[in-house]
Order: structure tokens, then C-alpha cells, then sequence
């Protein structure tokens, strides 16, 4: 049948692949159990492309097509891109499809960033594949691992799935640093787990508070504390700027004075 062929799988059994080729581009559609489903598939993509009409929204679970290769052949159409992952773009934003009711939303500055990342939803947490690891796309914009929206940032149109830059805005940036008043003015407020929180200090700017931070992991790892403390990563500051702040901070008696027991070491 037209747009299929018949493939084998690795312990010799049979399938079949369906392709179409549009504006040149020749396009993988999956492969199938049965040549009539690969055909169903070529059909479907072929009408998708030659039916300006039909949209994404109209996408239904009994399509042959996944709804990937749905939104995939319809960007194509629509704008004259290629993109491998199921994307929408617009002129200053994109949309990626996780699902059709699934919807997120970036500024087209990162377009060429998730072409070609597939975008993976675990436990509410989005990630893509970076070089072999799993990233959350949260630290694009400076936001760290497990990092609570409405206390560490915030969606300024309520919506969480808006994630162009001018709708993220940064409450806290470094791990156990926090924007306080203590006494009567606006602090940063340092404080780490032992376990146990043990407030490392109040400072005047979160750079301080985030050395600080990691002046009080330093500490306690002399001490024998076996914990895996993630630290602060200072970007824009060079060594020897650090290595001054780093020196000059002052860190509370707790920290210094602190004795592990027996289960810590």
C-alpha cells in the first residue's frame, strides 16, 4: 500500500513503517502492526498536510497518527519548519504539545533549544535529555531543582504553564536562602539543614546570604557531617571575588560551635 513498507523487528518478526514526503522532507510516521494501520497513517498525514482547515484542536484518539506526528505535520504545513518534536510556532512565542490538553508555552528565543529536546513530565516536574541527564526546565531561567512556585517564583499571569521570561519573576534564587525582615529591615536570611534548621545568618544581599551558605556546608563537613549538601553556584563572580566575600562573612556560633552525633558522622 502507498506510503508503507515492511520492516523486520530484531527477533524477525514483521511490521510496518509508514512515510510521507512533504516539501522535500521525507517523514518517518511510525511503524505498525499491520499494513492497513500503516496505510490508515499515510492517509491521515496526507490529509493533514493538503487541509489548511484542519487543526490541532481537532486532533481525536481514534486518529491512526500519534498525536505527536499530528502537531509535527501541522506545524510543518502551517509555518515551513521541521521541527523532530511537537511544537507550534507563532511569531513570538511557540507552544509544545505534551498532550492535546497539555499545553506549554515559550518566547521563540528558545525554539532551537526544544527542536530538539523532547520534553518528559515526571511527578509534576518537567525535565528534557541533556547529554545523558535528565534536566529540569526550571534552571533555564535560574530557578533550582524542586524549587516551590508562589514561594521560590512565580507565574505573573497565574498561569504555570506560560514559561516565557517575562512572565517568570525570581523570589528566591539560592538553596536555603530566603527575603525576610529582621528587625524592622528588609534581609537575606541563610539557614541549612543539619538536620534540624540552624540559621546561618542574616545579610544584605542574597549573594552574601548564598556564600554564606556555602561558607556554613564547608563548616560542617570538617565537623564530620556526611550530608550531601548541594552548594550555591555564584554566577558572574570571579574567584578572588568570592574568595574575599567568602573570608569576611560572618557565620552563626551554632554553625561553629555545632557537635554531630554519632548517627551524622
Amino acid at each position: 500500500m502507498k506510503g508503507t513498507f515492511a520492516a523486520k523487528r530484531k527477533d524477525g518478526t514483521v511490521y510496518y513503517r509508514a512515510s510521507i514526503t512533504y516539501r522535500r522532507k521525507h517523514i518517518s510516521l511510525g511503524g505498525f502492526d499491520t499494513v492497513s494501520k500503516a496505510n490508515a497513517a499515510y492517509l491521515e498525514a496526507n490529509r493533514i498536510i493538503n487541509r489548511e482547515r484542519l487543526s490541532i484542536n481537532q486532533y481525536q484518539n481514534s486518529s491512526p497518527l500519534p498525536f505527536e506526528k499530528w502537531v509535527i505535520l501541522i506545524n510543518f504545513r502551517d509555518n515551513g519548519i521541521y521541527f523532530g518534536t511537537p511544537i507550534y510556532a507563532r511569531a513570538k512565542f511557540f507552544y509544545y504539545y505534551l498532550s492535546p490538553t497539555d499545553v506549554l508555552k515559550f518566547d521563540i528565543d528558545d525554539l532551537f533549544y526544544y527542536s530538539s529536546r523532547k520534553i518528559m513530565k515526571r511527578d509534576g516536574h518537567l525535565f528534557v535529555a541533556d547529554y545523558g541527564m535528565q534536566v529540569n526546565i526550571l534552571n533555564r531561567y535560574g530557578i533550582r531543582n524542586f524549587a516551590v512556585a508562589g514561594k521560590d517564583y512565580l507565574f505573573l499571569n497565574d498561569d504555570d504553564t506560560d514559561f516565557r521570561h517575562e512572565n517568570l519573576a525570581i523570589i528566591n534564587r539560592y538553596q536555603g536562602v530566603a527575603e525576610v525582615f529582621y528587625r524592622g529591615k528588609k534581609q537575606y536570611r541563610a539557614r541549612i539543614n543539619i538536620p534540624g534548621y540552624y540559621i546561618v545568618g542574616y545579610y544584605h544581599n542574597e549573594i552574601d546570604a548564598a556564600i554564606a551558605y556555602n561558607k556554613a556546608i564547608d563548616i560542617l563537613k570538617k565537623k564530620g557531617i556526611k550530608k550531601n549538601y548541594t552548594p550555591n553556584y555564584i554566577d558572574g563572580l570571579s574567584p578572588s571575588a568570592y574568595a574575599d566575600i567568602y573570608s569576611h562573612l560572618k557565620v552563626s556560633d551554632k554553625i561553629l560551635n555545632y557537635k554531630a552525633n554519632k548517627k551524622e558522622l
